[in-house]
């Protein structure tokens, strides 16, 4: 076995955004962080998002997370070099149901800090022109989400952490075995305070017994890239529509909400079957990213479905109002949930920590999460719009 001699305050296992968060915020506190990543570069989830930071869409008890990691996402986008534009959202009520449900939110939430307001369609097509003004009834206007590139960001990031704070990254390096203070690859093994696996959906290769005990599943979802928008077009806010208020926890104790579904069973049941709802947002250089369905299982097919996208297209159609929508990518992401749950977190011995199942909010907790875990206090700053 080959031994290194230097020792690690931290060694987190997995480059992901998960990963990523917990080394910066170690870093910043002043210990000595590896990163062991199995790619050359991360590949998984991380990059195969919206790049939304999407705190309307969590639940009280998580949205001052979320706030905290969109105080972070700024302040390291400014140190890193990336793209990061906060331009809010808007979610558009097309239907007398979708407008009450969105009413209520807003009625019923004013004590947690939601930065959020209803909007006339007049307002609303104020606010963006990519809107479709046609049977528009209101929209749902947030200040606080924010926009990335997933890939520009995560590249940046890792430049960050080795160039500036000093964080040893070892690519193609599988973590193949931990055992306190050791993580070990093949024939190396380095020691470590503290030991976090983030390795996302790849988590039960190093620890199946658990895995199987956790009630963990994954969740494969199907997005598409235009090619950037003619003219320097400009989307605006982050858009989303009906679909989006039966997908997100912060909407599930709104009363309204069950119409709303009773409808969509009878009308929209593909949309069900395969989890869609949709939202649309913009890169740094013009292209729109386009999602997404969820379709959840341990046995998920390798092979995307032209229907789903079809279907993703389709209703896109009914709220966005673009130059072109011609796909130029699409592809496929696949991430660890934990059904019912916020997170994952176990130790499965002493000065190991498993950090996990975060679900389809990878991005827009991760900072937040790893503050917290590295005990820093939940403030943020208000927004203004």
């Amino acid at each position: 076995m080959q031994q290194h001699n230097s020792k690690y305050d931290v060694a987190v296992v997995g480059g992901g955004i998960v990963g990523l968060a917990i080394a910066y915020v170690a870093a910043q506190k002043g210990l000595r962080v590896a990163v062991f990543e199995r790619h050359p570069k991360a590949q998984g989830a991380t990059i195969r998002n919206f790049g939304m930071v999407w705190p309307i869409g969590q639940a009280a008890t998580t949205f001052h997370r979320a706030m905290l990691a969109r105080e972070i996402w700024l302040e390291l986008a400014q140190k890193a070099g990336f793209w990061a534009n906060p331009g809010g959202s808007l979610h558009l009520a097309y239907h007398e149901d979708e407008l009450h449900v969105l009413e209520e939110f807003v009625a019923t939430t004013r004590q947690v800090g939601y930065q959020c307001q209803m909007l006339t369609p007049l307002e609303t097509i104020a606010r963006s022109n990519a809107v479709n003004p046609v049977g528009l009834e209101g929209a749902l206007w947030s200040t606080t989400e924010v926009n990335v590139d997933p890939r520009e960001a995560s590249e940046a990031i890792h430049r960050y952490l080795i160039q500036q704070l000093h964080v040893d990254i070892f690519y193609n390096t599988v973590i193949t075995n931990i055992e306190y203070p050791c993580v070990t690859s093949g024939v190396s093994e380095w020691k470590a305070e503290q030991i976090y696996v983030c390795s996302g959906a790849d988590f039960e290769t190093l620890y199946p017994a658990l895995f199987a005990e956790s009630g963990m599943t994954k969740c494969k979802l199907q997005m598409m890239r235009t090619a950037p928008q003619p003219n320097q077009w400009q989307l605006g806010p982050n858009l989303a529509a009906g679909l989006t208020l039966q997908h997100y926890a912060s909407f599930a104790h709104c009363e309204s909400l069950q119409l709303l579904k009773k409808r969509f069973a009878r009308e929209m049941g593909d949309y069900n079957r395969w989890g869609i709802h949709v939202l649309v947002s913009q890169t740094r250089l013009g292209e729109l990213t386009i999602g997404d369905s969820h379709e959840y299982g341990l046995d998920l097919s390798p092979f995307d479905k032209s229907l789903v996208n079809n279907l993703i297209l389709k209703y896109l159609k009914k709220f966005l109002k673009a130059p072109t929508t011609e796909i130029e990518e699409s592809w496929h992401g696949i991430y660890a949930k934990n059904p019912g749950k916020t997170e994952y977190i176990v130790q499965p011995e002493e000065g190991v920590t498993i950090v996990n199942g975060l679900g389809g909010a990878g991005m827009t907790l991760s900072f937040g999460l790893a503050a917290e875990l590295f005990g820093q206090s939940v403030s943020y700053k208000t927004t203004a719009g």
